[in-house]
């Protein structure tokens, strides 16, 4: 499978991993063994970074690459101070941009989203961008200079899955920076089916820490990843709403047969 690339950013795992609420730091580090991916999430208003055995000593253990995300911002304001915060504290130009603009629903602000993406870049950020599943708003985001456009399948931790799964194939075959599936993924074959539309990468969370075993889970989101990206890159075969043979009747003996 050939490496994820995005921004300065490169993996060989397609697969990016979500690391609040897991029962256990135990849990999480053999989830993230699991999932053999090399970029997790984490929300910089949820963790207290200096705490020992924390996250963040977790993911330097493991060689991870650190993606901070805006979560629990509600303006592009809050979003932009955040990201700052996290570049002086990690050191890192990568930031996930979340605005939320509904606190029942946690979709995203469109308006809201696209006026912080233009200050972080300004700033020189680089900017994955979570967003709707709409079209234009993921080209605006693009033009502003997201390295990533990450839209939702369905809305956070609900495990909904892909919606629309048009909307998403859209998406992935318009723009040029690459495209991620953020939320909504509840199994693996949600992260087969997102990658088969076109995305070049998932985003897991609540799948995994929700599972009934998820380090089992995090290792199936994995192939289910694997597989729905060699699935892309062979080419299904086009829908037909009539039966049509594996095999051609062309030079079958039978059929000419006295």
């Amino acid at each position: 499978m050939n490496s994820l690339k995005v921004g300065t950013f490169e993996s060989a795992s397609r697969l990016v991993v979500g690391t609040g609420g897991f029962r256990t730091m135990e849990l999480l580090e053999q989830s993230l063994r699991a999932s053999e991916s090399s970029l997790a999430t984490v929300a910089l208003r949820r963790v207290e970074p200096g705490i020992q055995g924390s996250i963040y000593e977790l993911l330097a253990k493991l060689d991870f690459t650190l993606l901070p995300n805006t979560a629990g911002c509600f303006t592009a304001a809050e979003a932009v101070k955040t990201a700052e915060l996290a570049r002086e504290a990690f050191e890192t130009n990568l930031i996930k941009l979340e605005v939320i603009g509904d606190d029942i629903t946690l979709l995203p602000d469109t308006s809201e989203t696209l006026i912080a993406a233009h200050q972080l870049v300004e700033k020189g950020f680089e900017v994955w961008v979570y967003t709707s599943d709409d079209l234009i708003s993921a080209l605006r985001l693009e033009q502003a200079g997201c390295v990533a456009v990450m839209p939702l399948g369905s809305p956070i931790g609900s495990g909904l899955g892909i919606r629309n799964p048009h909307a998403i194939a859209s998406i992935a075959e318009r723009l040029l920076v690459p495209v991620l599936l953020d939320a909504g993924i509840g199994t693996s074959s949600d992260a087969a089916l997102a990658m088969e539309l076109g995305c070049a990468g998932v985003l897991a969370a609540s799948a995994i820490n929700r599972a009934l075993d998820p380090v089992l889970m995090a290792a199936a989101i994995r192939d289910g990843v694997r597989a729905g990206y060699a699935a892309a890159q062979a080419g299904r075969i086009p829908p037909r709403l009539q039966a049509e043979a594996s095999s051609s009747n062309l030079g079958r003996p039978d059929l000419f047969a006295n």
